[in-house]
């Protein structure tokens, strides 16, 4: 079944990465503070009818959606690049065919001239021209403008004006909710146009930029865009380099352990083939023996557990993936997974950002935690290894000094025993 708020939260955040990664400075208007205001009108005015739980994934997507084209085409058939780009990230999430076209039925509605066919579109439509009917059509007419000087230059103010008032007397809310509440502010808008036109009230000079502020945000717009793509990759480095760094780490503590392991195994060997002989003769060197033996198997023991690998389930849920509680990118967690299932857990993780990097930052954590304990047993190991090493010379010394006969000459007493 699926759970529409997670697949809210996925949208909402794919969308903002979208603005977020492709910064464009001439839209000061269709931006994602205009498409967060245009969600948040569609959650008001489809709060006023009783829609069903797919119809508002319909209209809340279609608000996400409906200007990203914005970000990759002209204003022209921006509507059409919504679409496409609204399929392209909603097939992981939606099967139903109807509600896919539904959405994109709702966000071909907002173009020009609207001709909302459903209730669903007359909501999308009604909450993209909002801000007609609201005190803030001002601020918003103005940003209209400046996006239109940025996109072409020089634009006159008056035919703007002109335009501007045709279209909001010819504009119609098209829901009740809209007309009850904001007709009459719009009528108001209306008669300031009307009445700014009449007295032929131009542009003040600080209402626009100059030519040299719009030279100027024009010439920012490479510096911006190569900015952001020398973050983008030096984030990217960084993540690579430490995951390196942390490799290497790792296999520097590999071969330490080895080295422990190596050295210990072949003085036990030495232990068990020639040292135990001579017990059999100098019963006084069965203490250090026994004491050098023990240490010597700490070592090994300590630098096993050092580098024994955890083995873990490899498997993952579908729910784990939506909620970017499995990393992707360690083996132990997909190995038993099948080839289709993993592709398809990498494309979503692909398609985000926030997703991408996040597993790659929780296996950089990941991989300092097992290096931490990595290192700490071997430290260990080395600590027991030379506590064994001092103590078993000091026992083998004092054997031999108090064990060993001490008549001048004579051979080595046999008999005596330590015990």
């Amino acid at each position: 079944m699926r759970d529409t708020n997670k697949v809210f939260k996925k949208i909402e955040q794919y969308v903002r990465n979208l603005f977020e990664e492709n910064v464009n400075p001439i839209l000061v208007f269709h931006n994602l503070k205009h498409t967060e205001t245009v969600v948040n009108r569609t959650k008001e005015i489809a709060g006023h009818y009783n829609l069903s739980e797919n119809d508002m994934l319909t209209v809340f997507t279609a608000a996400w959606f409906h200007d990203t084209g914005h970000l990759f085409v002209e204003p022209v058939g921006h509507e059409a690049k919504s679409v496409e780009i609204m399929k392209g990230f909603m097939v992981d999430y939606i099967t139903d065919q109807p509600i896919i076209d539904g959405i994109a039925d709702c966000i071909m509605a907002t173009r020009m001239p609207r001709n909302p066919g459903d209730q669903l579109q007359e909501i999308i439509c009604d909450a993209d021209t909002y801000h007609l009917g609201t005190k803030e059509f001002k601020d918003t007419n103005k940003l209209n403008l400046e996006e239109l000087r940025l996109r072409h230059g020089e634009v006159d103010r008056r035919a703007f004006d002109e335009g501007t008032e045709r279209m909001l007397t010819a504009h119609t809310f098209y829901t009740n909710y809209c007309r009850n509440l904001l007709d009459d502010m719009k009528e108001k808008n209306i008669k300031k146009l009307k009445k700014k036109l009449a007295e032929n009230d131009t542009d003040k000079p600080e209402d626009k930029p100059t030519e040299l502020q719009l030279k100027e945000i024009v010439n920012e717009l490479p510096r911006m865009k190569e900015e952001k793509g020398l973050m983008t990759k030096g984030i990217q480095t960084m993540l690579r380099l430490t995951s390196d760094n942390h490799m290497q780490l790792s296999g520097m503590a590999d071969s330490k352990a080895n080295i422990l392991i190596s050295v210990n195994a072949i003085i036990i060997s030495v232990i068990l083939s020639v040292l135990l002989r001579r017990l059999q003769t100098d019963a006084y060197l069965t203490i250090p023996t026994v004491i050098f033996l023990i240490f010597t198997l700490c070592t090994i023991v300590i630098s096993i557990l050092s580098t024994r690998p955890k083995v873990s389930e490899g498997v993952f849920s579908e729910q784990e993936v939506i909620d970017k509680q499995t990393n992707l990118l360690f083996f132990g967690n997909f190995y038993k997974k099948s080839l289709p299932d993993y592709e398809k857990a990498m494309h979503s993780m692909m398609n985000d950002p926030d997703y991408l990097y996040g597993s790659l930052i929780k296996d950089i954590y990941f991989l300092g935690v097992v290096l931490g304990k990595k290192y700490r047993m071997i430290r260990l190991a080395y600590n027991v290894f030379m506590t064994g090493i001092i103590i078993s010379v000091i026992a083998f010394a004092i054997a031999v000094l108090f064990f060993s006969s001490p008549a001048a000459g004579s051979t080595i007493q046999t008999t005596g025993s330590p015990f």
